[in-house]
């Protein structure tokens, strides 16, 4: 016992841990503490008590969370399970996001994305939450240790020149995308970059990723309308409308995605297109 323990301790000193900012284990309390309160007091009052007041989701256009849910009735409803599988936070300990899947009534839903932020009084509320039509595929079971983000090798920055740099990022994606969306899209992502958005599940290796944008239309044109970066500046999220053309008809969706710092410039590390479905006639 005394041999490994030492042994363990040589170990720590030899490769230390995670510093605390990069540590995306409260950012994953968080999410489960949500799903918790999903179950126990129904979606309508977990959303309003997770969420922050500026949190937004699609319904189906970006909307204040707490305009939406506020005017819901108070019914519990079917089950509504998710569990995070994936997690990153900034240097700075104050932005970060998870995703996993989703059941409702112990049926697949798809995989949920929740950006949060770290609020003034300590506690995390979250800023988006949504989710693309994505299967469980191989998906491991509620419990399991998320996979965490890999911490950011970027330069130091503030937030302010964080965003201008990820604005700068995504001009140069949307001005490809008129033409070559895929090709933007692979110019921009990171070796480890995750995508979703069709109903496969999400694509977390270069082939997968590659075979998910090409589930999308050969040309999109993307417009910003918001997001927000850590006060490291590492670390960013950004949501906007897209539109393109499905054979002869015009459509429509929303982005989210997660840009961090790296040594090379800001790099993808998540995307996701969420369509708008169109009104039958």
């Amino acid at each position: 016992m005394r041999a490994s323990s030492l042994s363990l301790a040589l170990l720590l000193i030899a490769t230390p841990a995670m510093a605390q900012g990069d540590d995306p284990a409260p950012v994953v309390a968080a999410e489960r503490a949500f799903a918790a309160d999903g179950l126990a007091t129904g979606i309508k009052a977990s959303f309003l008590k997770h969420s922050a007041p500026e949190a937004i989701v699609f319904a189906p256009d970006p909307v204040r969370t707490h305009d939406v849910y506020a005017a819901r009735p108070d019914q519990k409803g079917p089950p509504l399970i998710w569990w995070p599988l994936w997690a990153g936070i900034a240097r700075s300990g104050d932005l970060g996001f998870t995703t996993g899947p989703a059941t409702y009534d112990s049926k697949e839903n798809g995989w949920y994305f929740t950006v949060w932020a770290k609020q003034p009084d300590g506690g995390w509320k979250w800023l988006y939450d949504g989710g693309a039509p994505s299967a469980h595929g191989d998906a491991a079971p509620q419990g399991s240790q998320p996979a965490y983000l890999s911490a950011s090798t970027g330069p130091k920055t503030t937030a302010g020149q964080a965003m201008s740099q990820v604005r700068a990022a995504e001009a140069a994606l949307a001005a490809r995308a008129i033409t070559d969306a895929k090709g933007a899209y692979l110019a921009a992502l990171s070796p480890d970059a995750r995508v979703a958005g069709s109903e496969a599940a999400p694509a977390t290796t270069p082939r997968a990723v590659a075979a998910e944008l090409s589930t999308r239309a050969p040309k999109i044109v993307f417009s910003p309308l918001g997001g927000s970066a850590s006060a490291a500046g590492d670390l960013a999220w950004t949501y906007g409308d897209a539109t393109w053309t499905q054979g002869p008809e015009p459509a429509r969706g929303h982005y989210v995605r997660i840009w961090q710092s790296r040594s090379d410039g800001w790099r993808l590390v998540f995307d996701q297109i969420l369509p708008v479905a169109r009104a039958k006639s």
